[in-house]
């Protein structure tokens, strides 16, 4: 089963500091359950969830979807699907 997988890194380690895997045929209810911190993390740098579940359920599209690098807080976010 695919999944979306959405890892945070300190950019000084290769190793993520949280990762949240959802499977692609639960995706849309399980986006209400992820964190407020890594919604409003998204929504800050302009990324709708809605979009992400969109493109993964009607699109099959798998792989690397968005990596954010947030250079000021040392941080990456990857957003993948497979």
């Amino acid at each position: 089963m695919a999944n979306l997988k959405i890892e945070v890194f300190n950019n000084s380690s290769n190793d993520p500091e949280t990762t949240i895997k959802i499977p692609l045929d639960v995706l849309k209810a399980a986006s209400k359950l992820m964190p407020k911190n890594i919604i409003s993390s998204l929504e800050e740098k302009g990324i709708d969830i809605n979009h992400i579940l969109y493109a993964t359920q009607k699109e099959k599209i798998r792989g690397i979807l968005v990596e954010i690098e947030e250079h000021r807080k040392n941080e990456r976010i990857v957003i993948s699907a497979g």
